[in-house]
């Protein structure tokens, strides 16, 4: 019997390929948002990268995009505080949202962008999945928690993307991969696979490509 959850297959050739040339096109920054206001006109669809603060996110986006510098990495939480649009070829936006949980910024700097994220993550009509990632090395936590459990009442459909999975050991894994599915077994807007990456080694990062490049 197949593990409720599996991890992402291995796309085939040709999906590599439309992967492959989406990201080896042009990616340009669009703008940062810090009002839904401010949000660009819902002309192509988008996929949005969500994780709590250094989770890996910028890393993960920079690694995607074949760019060093794309996404701004910081070693200081909750740093990113805005929405950052990019558009990938003509017809799909990659959105970085703000790191939620922990934050080394004022409480109500940091309430005004959460509630900038769920006004987001509700509100986007071109929104057709999200990315959340989870660090291998803690699985799914309470702060994930409540943003899966947002996803679900914006009926968004997520995928977990686990991050820095060459810090841990393939003996530990499988642990970890059980704690992942259980949380997931709860969340009725959870997409059925998962999917393994390290963004300092490169793993899975073909196959993100290959997923994105299929969404329509």
């Amino acid at each position: 019997m197949t593990a409720p959850f599996p991890l992402a297959e291995t796309p085939d050739a040709a999906a590599l390929e439309t992967g492959r040339l989406l990201f080896a096109g042009p990616i340009d920054f669009v703008k940062g948002v810090v009002a839904m206001d401010g949000l660009p006109p819902p002309d192509r669809i988008e996929v949005c990268f969500a994780g709590r603060s250094n989770v890996g996110k910028s890393s993960l986006i920079n690694a995607l995009t074949g760019r060093k510098n794309l996404a701004r990495a910081s070693n200081t939480p909750g740093r990113t505080q805005e929405i950052n649009y990019f558009t990938a070829g003509d017809d799909l936006y990659l959105v970085d949202l703000p790191g939620y949980g922990y934050a080394e910024a004022p409480v109500a700097v940091v309430a005004k962008w959460q509630r900038l994220l769920k006004n987001y993550l509700a509100g986007r009509q071109t929104l057709r999945r999200a990315f959340v990632l989870i660090d291998t090395r803690h699985g799914v936590k309470d702060v994930d928690a409540e943003i899966l459990k947002l996803l679900d009442r914006s009926a968004v459909t997520f995928q977990v993307v686990l991050t820095k999975a060459d810090k841990v050991k393939a003996a530990d894994r499988d642990a970890i991969l059980a704690q992942v599915r259980a949380a997931l077994q709860k969340h009725p807007a959870a997409y059925p696979e998962i999917l393994m990456t390290s963004s300092e080694k490169g793993d899975g990062i073909e196959t993100l490509r290959a997923i994105i490049a299929g969404i329509e």
